[in-house]
């Protein structure tokens, strides 16, 4: 009678974890869907800044796809394995979309400097070329990175039974899976290559918002409005790569693990299913967007 009742317990617990997952997953899913047709049907969002945010939408559902199913699978399994070549396949594409989404947070930074502080050459700066060119700069340097990061850590030696102690395969956590004595070497380049996206998005944000906001207290009331419509960008600036940067810069141990976990569920997970709820209830033209939408009957 015992054991029924802890095997019920242990049953109802995966049960709630599998349906909170379930339920992140709808939500992350639907809400950027909403955010890419309203960016598509309101032609008073076919501005460069939302043809980024239609992209950081869409990075949002390939993102939260790579690691969520895995997980809502694995609430069920007594043995929760994957393949070599499946994680590492993983890795990849976790790489590549959150690499990409660095690099179009960065532009949409850029994007929000021109209109604030060069008005008047925004629309000559700022064309639906340049837009394309940094979508596909965004995209492919960080395939690129990603399929080097890959490929490196594939060649590593690993033990026979290597075991992550993580919720998904992730860099740190499989080198440290990893039994060549040249890890160390191979982790220096690796964080290398994707420190340098991720630094130069970061710098590239850091040095946009700091000359908006020597603008905003230069010119005074009218940039003020404009930069309200930067609050969105900046909270969603803020939960990823502050996330990001805790996870993957402070020394992970055995003792962390639940926030190891915690970090990664809030960068991988939570982040891309928060950005639509935060771009609609902090950003005005959205809500307007929303409520015309709402009135025609198009949503």
């Amino acid at each position: 009678m015992f054991l029924l009742l802890v095997f019920s317990s242990a049953y109802r617990a995966r049960v709630t974890l599998c349906l909170c997952f379930s339920l992140i997953y709808l939500v992350t899913v639907r809400g950027n869907l909403f955010i890419m047709t309203l960016i598509w049907l309101d032609v008073h969002l076919h501005s460069p800044m939302y043809f980024f945010l239609g992209h950081l939408s869409f990075l949002d559902i390939c993102y939260s796809s790579i690691t969520l199913p895995k997980i809502l699978r694995d609430s069920f399994s007594l043995q929760r394995t994957m393949s070599f070549v499946g994680c590492i396949t993983q890795i990849y594409f976790f790489l590549c979309f959150g690499g990409s989404e660095c690099m179009l947070l960065g532009a949409m930074a850029y994007d929000q400097y021109l209109a604030i502080c060069h008005p008047l050459h925004y629309l000559s700066v700022m064309s639906k070329k340049m837009c394309h060119c940094l979508a596909a700069v965004s995209w492919l340097s960080s395939s690129l990175s990603s399929l080097i990061q890959a490929f490196l850590t594939a060649h590593l030696p690993f033990c026979r039974c290597s075991m992550i102690d993580h919720l998904f395969c992730e860099m740190p956590f499989l080198l440290k899976a990893s039994c060549s004595p040249n890890a160390p070497l191979n982790k220096a380049a690796l964080y290398a290559l994707a420190g340098t996206i991720a630094m130069g998005s970061f710098l590239l944000t850091l040095v946009s918002y700091i000359h908006i906001i020597g603008a905003v207290l230069q010119k005074g009331a009218g940039t003020q409005r404009s930069f309200a419509t930067c609050t969105s960008h900046l909270t969603v600036v803020s939960l990823f790569f502050g996330a990001g940067a805790i996870a993957y810069l402070v020394p992970h141990s055995s003792s962390s693990k639940q926030m190891d976990e915690a970090l990664a569920l809030l960068y991988a997970i939570v982040t891309p299913m928060l950005n639509p709820v935060i771009y609609s209830l902090r950003n005005s033209e959205v809500k307007g967007a929303i409520r015309k939408a709402l009135h025609r009957g198009v949503l």
